[in-house]
């Protein structure tokens, strides 16, 4: 269903006309107000069997709107965090591609492309991660939608930078620079074992809240960082030259334009 409503609005001349409305925060605001009742409630029971998530891996609660339902939690014993130091953990369920940063930090993803310095609206961040590693997890609205901290560390304050909510979907991208135009949240994470790491949070369209907690304070690994709200989103990672070797079975994939399916707190690369 979601999948028509998308091909609908991107793929359709009279669906781009409407879009720009569709995609104004007003908008997105009221179908988050929605989706935040109880009357959404009503919208579970089909998103789970469309979905075919296993419910087994939650906690049983009840839920008063959709909303509480699409940022469940999940039992520790489905996601359990990998402690060791050396190894570099994923911070969320998603879809993972590698991509390298040079001089010309040019990426096309899916599509779309953009400078890192795009991106973060910030040259200097862009010419500090020259050389190293971007990382990108794609989420889908099938996937768990809360995300953890990589490694213990030191994290920075939030900045936010506003944008126009647009689906993830790939065919979005045939007619939108998708990372220009969503809302995104990032911070610093300075981590015991991987150096500075670059983390963001990029929104979606319908709703594609972000909600972060933790103010500039020292964070475990493990610890849940943030949420989510109904959207498909993406979590980007930076790395500096060195900082990590990732697994050979990933950045494979990657070379080949093949997404690794990831879960929170698995093992992705090495110290």
């Amino acid at each position: 269903m979601l999948n028509k409503l998308t091909s609908l609005l991107y793929g359709t001349k009279a669906g781009r006309l409407v879009l720009p409305t569709l995609i104004s925060p007003a908008v997105s605001n009221l179908a988050g107000i929605i989706l935040d009742t109880k009357i959404s409630r009503c919208l579970i029971a089909p998103f789970i069997k469309s979905a075919k998530i296993n419910m087994d891996e939650f906690i049983d609660t009840p839920y008063n709107s959709f909303n509480e339902f699409f940022t469940r939690k999940i039992k520790s014993s489905a996601r359990p965090i990998d402690e060791d130091p050396k190894h570099l953990i994923a911070p969320c369920d998603g879809r993972l591609t590698v991509h390298p940063i040079d001089d010309n930090s040019v990426f096309s993803i899916k599509g779309t492309e953009y400078t890192l310095e795009s991106l973060f609206r910030s040259k200097t961040l862009a010419d500090y991660y020259n050389g190293g590693t971007l990382l990108l997890f794609r989420l889908c609205v099938d996937d768990y939608h809360r995300y953890c901290f990589m490694d213990d560390g030191e994290k920075s304050k939030t900045h936010h930078i506003k944008g126009f909510y647009h689906t993830v979907n790939p065919l979005a991208n045939e007619h939108y620079e998708i990372y220009k135009e969503n809302t995104r949240e990032f911070c610093m994470l300075k981590s015991k074992n991987f150096g500075n790491l670059l983390i963001m949070e990029v929104g979606a369209m319908l709703v594609g809240r972000i909600t972060n907690y933790a103010a500039k304070k020292y964070v475990k690994r493990g610890e849940e960082k943030g949420r989510f709200e109904y959207g498909g989103s993406t979590i980007i990672v930076c790395l500096k030259k060195d900082a990590a070797t990732i697994d050979e079975n990933i950045l494979l994939n990657s070379q080949n334009n093949i997404e690794t399916i990831v879960k929170m707190g698995a093992k992705i690369g090495t110290k």
